[in-house]
């Protein structure tokens, strides 16, 4: 079994609001030693944004004027069969981050002197990238019979190829697939049935040797997430901690199995940011497990089996300083929490 005892150890989901990869690099490794990131740097470019940065080899992309698509007019035929040859073949060698996608990936690759116990990448996931990137009409490709046949084999590949990048890092590797329209599930915005997304979500899962996680920052339906085979469940415990609360069977299950709760402490707002201090959020994490003791989780198994993060993405929070200030929150939260209870 994987070791998913993190104790409260501190990480990022990804995104920070630097230009600069090397700042941003010497920032995520000054504050989070034990489970570096490395940074999705979106205000470096439009193509660093969570959907165009995991865009390159997917049949029929374009990404023009700081937009994104998939043309449906041009014959695929040729690129399709491509795909499925590598996919069949397990051959993720196309399916790579390139640097003008990825500065923050590559300056953190370089980076030397590193000691982690593990290492964080993170990539998109199929519900949320395959509701995003449209055909030319608009149309979420997620419904489309062919291209939403590809949307988790691909994600998967580019996950394959990310993992084995970082493992030369460190071998210890943690892949979070993110998924933000989690939060539509049940409504309107979201055509799919729960079979649909776990069937997606375990697809892309399958090019994860290591440890992975999956990230939705507002609520949704966590039975859904909780039954796949993911290693850590993140959530948003600064404004939704009740909402993981409610599948107390589901939790009790997914951490008996050695599963690992992700807790999204750190606001990502700089008002919040700057309001709070570490006591506030000591005692706000302490508040929000407080609803699963109750139903009988022990408190030490949240702890031993937990993470902290910010509660979602960093990169729009507005300023360098106010990101700065969060990874500081962040680190000195886990030293606490840690210094407390292990």
């Amino acid at each position: 079994m994987l070791n998913t005892r993190f104790g409260c150890l501190p990480t990022i989901i990804g995104s920070l609001p630097h230009k600069d990869a090397a700042n941003a690099c010497a920032q995520v490794t000054h504050y989070l030693r034990d489970i570096p990131a490395w940074p999705q740097l979106p205000k470096r470019s439009f193509l660093e944004n969570m959907y165009a940065q995991y865009s390159e080899g997917f049949p029929g992309v374009v990404i023009k004027d700081n937009k994104i698509y998939v043309d449906r007019n041009q014959d695929l035929t040729k690129q399709l069969e491509q795909f499925y040859t590598d996919y069949m073949a397990n051959d993720f060698s196309r399916y790579t981050l390139s640097p003008e996608y990825a500065a923050g990936f590559y300056t953190f690759l370089a980076m030397e002197k590193l000691n982690p116990r593990a290492v964080k990448g993170h990539v998109t996931g199929p519900v949320s990238w395959g509701l995003t990137i449209t055909d030319e009409t608009g149309k979420g490709i997620i419904y489309d019979e062919t291209l939403g046949d590809v949307v988790p084999k691909f994600l998967r590949l580019k996950a394959s190829w990310q993992e084995q990048a970082l493992s030369k890092l460190n071998k210890n590797t943690i892949i979070f697939v993110d998924e933000p329209y989690m939060t539509a599930f049940g409504s309107i915005a979201m055509q799919l049935s729960r079979e649909q997304v776990v069937s997606m979500l375990e697809e892309t899962f399958t090019g994860i040797k290591g440890i992975k996680g999956v990230h939705c920052c507002g609520n949704t339906d966590w039975s859904i997430l909780l039954q796949t085979s993911t290693n850590i469940i993140h959530f948003d415990a600064y404004k939704y901690a009740d909402s993981l609360a409610l599948y107390p069977t589901e939790v009790k299950k997914f951490l008996s199995r050695g599963g690992c709760i992700g807790w999204g402490i750190i606001p990502t707002d700089a008002e919040s940011v700057n309001k709070e201090t570490t006591a506030s959020l000591k005692d706000r994490l302490e508040s929000a497990m407080s609803p699963f003791t109750r139903k009988g989780i022990p408190f030490n198994q949240l702890i031993e089996q937990g993470l902290l993060l910010p509660a979602c993405g960093l990169g729009p929070i507005g300023s360098e300083p106010a990101a700065e200030r969060a990874l500081q929150l962040l680190a000195d939260l886990s030293a606490t929490i840690r210094k407390k209870y292990l």
